[in-house]
């Protein structure tokens, strides 16, 4: 296999670095995997990933990195500090073109897209005591929106914004980690938490285990106001204990993507054994049931990397 990175763009990776620091080794072994939190579904589903390419790709050695998940995750990526990266679109959308607010200085035009995956669902979720039920509910009250400027919580803006509700109109706003927020929910010091996450996220699984729980609804018109990429979904009634009707939500696509300087044949080989190997992707977490090959470039925010492309034509997928 050709070089996937330089040794000194590695070293820069965090808890990558000391490995590199401690005992010299061929750099093109390394594929750095960019997540998310541990309580989330990109950490559980970058394992497997990560378990999957030792096995299938011949002298590699990719290691897992949890992170504040999207924009952390391109702005590294942009950086040389990692292989492949999970992301949600409306994220690597505003990477693309260099949007500021959303947490990108310039324009990260090193980023090339390898698959869509599976749509996340914007999830809101309230303990039952806190009383709220519907979006209008959350005013005056106290809401984690997820770590400041990761997906999530850009996910979290648009849709108060879509639903008329400004941070200035809630009582609190915690900027915290999935399992850190449902930690405090269970203290009663938080009285609801969006998270941005594949169904059945385990960090809400677990609040749901303890707490008794609404799941609140984002209704059709407030997804309409949003607008792309943000498309309409449901919440299946029990993907959480005590959730006993569907409920109406936001959904955004997830993205992996890699570098434009990964040769050809490196992000080629890596794209096969993800993709050859869906089983077990859907054995880690049941988000992964979505991951569809024939939608694999839907709605691509980037250009593709041309080894990944060069998969999905052997396979019959085009743009």
């Amino acid at each position: 296999m050709r070089s996937f990175v330089t040794a000194g763009k590695f070293a820069a990776a965090g808890v990558f670095g000391a490995i590199l620091l401690s005992a010299p080794v061929k750099a093109q072994e390394f594929i750095g995997i960019l997540t998310g939190g541990t309580s989330g579904v990109y950490y559980p589903m970058g394992v497997a990933i990560s378990k999957i390419l030792t096995e299938k790709v011949k002298g590699s050695r990719p290691s897992v990195q949890a992170t504040k998940a999207s924009v952390e995750n391109l702005v590294l990526l942009q950086q040389g500090k990692g292989e492949i990266a999970f992301t949600l679109g409306d994220s690597l959308a505003f990477a693309w073109e260099g949007n500021e607010e959303a947490g990108f200085k310039t324009k990260q035009t090193k980023l090339r897209g390898m698959a869509a995956i599976y749509p996340n669902f914007v999830q809101i979720v309230a303990s039952k005591d806190s009383g709220i039920k519907t979006l209008a509910d959350l005013k005056g009250k106290r809401l984690s929106v997820g770590a400041p400027k990761s997906g999530t919580e850009l996910n979290a803006r648009a849709i108060l914004a879509a639903a008329g509700i400004t941070y200035k109109d809630l009582g609190k706003i915690e900027y915290l980690p999935f399992g850190e927020s449902v930690d405090l929910m269970k203290n009663r010091q938080l009285d609801a938490t969006l998270q941005s996450a594949g169904l059945g996220v385990a960090a809400i699984r677990d609040l749901a285990s303890s707490v008794a729980i609404n799941v609140v609804e984002i209704p059709a018109a407030v997804v309409d106001k949003t607008g792309a990429p943000y498309i309409k979904g449901i919440i299946p009634k029990g993907t959480y204990t005590g959730q006993d009707t569907d409920v109406a939500t936001a959904a955004v696509v997830n993205y992996l993507v890699t570098r434009s300087d990964l040769s050809d044949n490196a992000v080629y080989e890596m794209t096969k054994a993800i993709f050859d190997n869906l089983d077990e992707l859907r054995s880690a977490h049941s988000a992964a049931k979505d991951i569809d090959i024939k939608k694999a470039l839907e709605g691509m925010p980037v250009p593709m990397h041309p080894g990944a492309e060069r998969y999905f034509k052997e396979h019959g997928v085009a743009k």
